[in-house]
């Protein structure tokens, strides 16, 4: 089921910004032919939440409904039996890790989460503004002093709009690490740079488990509340 579909479904229930029993009945019985997994009703959540906060305008309200939804998933009883699951690999020197991270913010439908130690590869920065700019929640963490190095992008996605919050300890946030609608999760060694694309050995992780995707998960929102 592609997101088309959810959003055409999802946003003829939005129009009179009511959820009747008819329609609800409607939702559920889509959902039961499809027989929907665990995936696929996150997805259709997270795509709620997005075509909530693109019919709002005042940033508060969006505010307010992105909390809801981080509310909501933390709500959510854990599954304790995963679903088949797909993991894949990518090494640099090369482009397959820029390509995988692109791919993915590319195919992110409801929100990215990223927690790097630093980004300064124009052309990841620019896929996550174009992101934000499409209704996706976009939500950046990095290290505070990486933020002041020369070719950080940070301060370019604060003034699009991202949220950014960085660390203030004599410490680093060294985590990289990110997450695409909280069902697909991107780890591993690889800084968003372009040295670690060109000339650096480096990898990234990419897997859609959920026994790895939400600690990972508790773990970018344990850090999102601490910081700021």
């Amino acid at each position: 089921m592609d997101t088309s579909e959810i959003d055409a479904i999802l946003t003829a229930t939005l129009a009179d910004r009511q959820l009747t029993r008819s329609e609800r009945k409607a939702l559920q019985a889509v959902l039961d032919d499809r027989r929907a997994s665990e995936a696929v009703l996150a997805l259709f959540r997270s795509r709620a939440f997005a075509l909530a906060r693109e019919s709002v305008t005042d940033p508060r309200a969006r505010e307010v409904i992105s909390w809801l939804e981080e509310a909501i998933q933390a709500l959510l009883p854990t599954r304790r039996v995963p679903e088949a699951s797909r993991t894949e690999a990518h090494f640099s020197p090369g482009d397959g890790p820029l390509r995988a991270i692109v791919k993915l913010i590319e195919e992110a439908r409801g929100s990215i989460d990223v927690c790097v130690f630093t980004v300064t590869d124009d052309r990841l920065a620019r896929a996550l503004v174009n992101a934000h700019q499409r209704g996706i929640r976009v939500r950046v963490l990095s290290d505070d002093d990486k933020a002041l190095d020369p070719g950080s992008d940070l301060q370019r996605l604060r003034d699009a709009g991202i949220p950014v919050r960085l660390d203030h300890a004599p410490s680093h946030m060294h985590h990289k690490f990110a997450v695409f609608d909280r069902l697909r999760l991107l780890t591993g060694s690889y800084n968003w740079t372009r040295s670690a694309a060109d000339v650096n050995h480096e990898n990234v992780l990419v897997s859609d488990d959920p026994r790895l995707v939400q600690p990972f998960c508790r773990a970018f929102d344990d850090l999102w509340a601490t910081l700021e």
